[in-house]
């Protein structure tokens, strides 16, 4: 199906009002794009991060009047009669098959694949989840998650129980199963994560040996001798006392979801009851790895 997009420059803290007015105008989505390319960090719930300047995109079914549009554009307060704007038509494309495209197997460490299962598996001898994007984070296209499953590949899971807390698409609990966990427990606030995790284990063959709780579900007495949470750095610091009571003594605590500016305050949460290991970069996000004392 072809579409016209409309592409407005505009400053961050008019983006949020701006791109409402076009949803009123008959956009049937908004994106907001950094004019300079800046990188644009993952939000915490509920927040939209924006920038200086940027560029403000609706989409429009082609069918639509954009001399209509732009007219009820003019009217408002922020643009006005005459605003400078850009309006292109896109290739009529298959999209499906365009973003499947874009995803290939990629490897963690050195035993572990994350294959979508349109694509053929590079090595059958290794490791392999099967994992195809959706609406629930993680995918192993983040660095985050990518640090997350490098850090499993290189632990001995034989016969372990692991905690993934936030699981999002359950793919580190599943891929510490196929790495030889004996068991996985994931937690997540999220409903629609919850089956996600469901979804995913059954597709690879784990159901019987991942457990998922919402909180308010969750056993009181859970351990573990891994502990993974890949999240974000407020909630890691805000529930630290929580987090820090869930692996055994001498257990391996992962955390991600941080960036290289907050990496010290959240190690500082930890620091008491875990030996922790140097701080791991990439590409501006951080790992926290350590074992509890």
């Amino acid at each position: 199906m072809p579409w016209i997009q409309l592409k407005i420059n505009t400053t961050g803290s008019h983006a949020e009002q701006l791109g409402d007015a076009l949803i009123e105008s008959g956009a049937v989505s908004v994106t907001f794009q950094d004019t300079h390319d800046n990188p644009v960090f993952e939000p915490l719930p509920g927040e939209t991060l924006l920038w200086g300047d940027t560029d403000v995109i609706g989409l429009y079914d082609a069918e639509t009047d954009m001399h209509e549009v732009v007219a009820i554009l003019s009217g408002e307060p922020l643009l006005g009669h005459g605003f400078r704007h850009k309006i292109e038509q896109l290739e009529d494309k298959d999209w499906e098959r365009e973003w499947m495209d874009n995803f290939h197997p990629m490897r963690f460490g050195q035993r572990l694949w994350i294959c979508p299962s349109w694509r053929d598996v590079p090595d059958p001898n290794a490791v392999n989840v099967m994992l195809d994007p959706g609406l629930a984070f993680g995918t192993g296209t983040h660095p985050t998650t990518a640090m997350c499953l490098e850090w499993l590949d290189g632990l001995d899971l034989a016969g372990k129980t692991i905690i993934d807390f936030g699981c999002g698409s359950g793919i580190l609990a599943i891929a510490a199963l196929k790495l030889g966990a004996a068991r996985a427990i994931g937690i997540d606030i999220d409903p629609q994560a919850i089956q996600a995790s469901r979804d995913n284990a059954s597709r690879n063959g784990v159901s019987d040996r991942l457990e998922l709780y919402l909180p308010r579900d969750q056993p009181a007495d859970l351990s573990a001798d891994v502990v993974v949470a890949n999240i974000l750095a407020g909630p890691l610091r805000e529930l630290a006392p929580l987090i820090s009571e869930l692996p055994k003594s001498g257990a391996h605590l992962g955390l991600s979801g941080i960036l290289a500016s907050q990496a010290s305050h959240v190690a500082a949460a930890y620091q008491d009851k875990f030996q922790l290991d140097p701080i791991v970069e990439k590409e501006e996000w951080c790992r926290i790895t350590g074992v509890r004392r």
